[in-house]
């Protein structure tokens, strides 16, 4: 179980949100909902080390940390709305580069795990291909695939059904179920209420929560 306690988030004068507290269960899947442009982007950019927050802390494996706390922050994997793959990168080259370079891991080893994460993720015939060469389905699992590639305790997901198609979001309705049956936890930010339906065990309203 993760805890997240008294996180709080400001630019200035403007108050993102104050003293937020959420629970998130080994091998659940929550849901921040809310309409966009109201800071559940900043929550997850905070949880993974992208933006510094004025206070809070997170209790992981029943220790204590703050939340920018790198030992923290390496266990949680973020897939960013955009995507944010390298374009000069091959689709295998995007996967793999994490692992050696901060995980040191041989590159034998990281194209082991980059075929396992392709077949699993049905990316296989795509692994030599460039980003530009991709459906936004595609890219959303290759994006999937590179968090994976670090091994997270928690995937973090800003807006991910965000521009794809139907066919693209049951795809990936799929894999956070399948991952879920695999026991990682995982956070969704997103603004697709139906999406959400089929994906969360719980749902924090960011707007009611936060704002209110």
């Amino acid at each position: 179980m993760i805890e997240i306690k008294g996180l709080s988030k400001q630019y200035g004068e403007k108050v993102i949100f104050r003293d937020l507290s959420l629970t998130l269960k080994d091998g659940e899947v929550l849901a921040i909902l809310g309409p966009s442009g109201i800071g559940k982007t900043t929550l997850i950019k905070t949880l993974t080390g992208l933006e510094a927050a004025q206070s809070g802390e997170i209790e992981m494996d029943g220790q204590s940390y703050s939340i920018s706390d790198p030992a923290v922050t390496s266990k949680i994997g973020l897939i960013f709305q955009d995507f944010n793959l390298f374009p000069h990168l091959t689709v295998r080259d995007n996967i793999i580069l994490a692992p050696m370079s901060v995980k040191k891991m041989s590159k034998d080893e990281a194209n082991q795990k980059a075929n396992d994460l392709l077949a699993k993720l049905g990316l296989t015939e795509q692994a030599d291909l460039y980003p530009y060469q991709l459906s936004g389905g595609q890219k959303q699992r290759v994006g999937i695939a590179r968090a994976l590639a670090m091994d997270p305790q928690v995937i973090a997901y800003d807006e991910p059904t965000s521009g794809l198609d139907e066919k693209a979001t049951e795809q990936v309705v799929a894999i956070m179920l399948s991952l879920k049956a695999e026991g990682v936890s995982q956070i969704v930010v997103t603004h697709d209420l139906p999406f959400a339906e089929k994906v969360a065990d719980e749902t924090f309203d960011f707007e009611k929560e936060v704002h209110r």
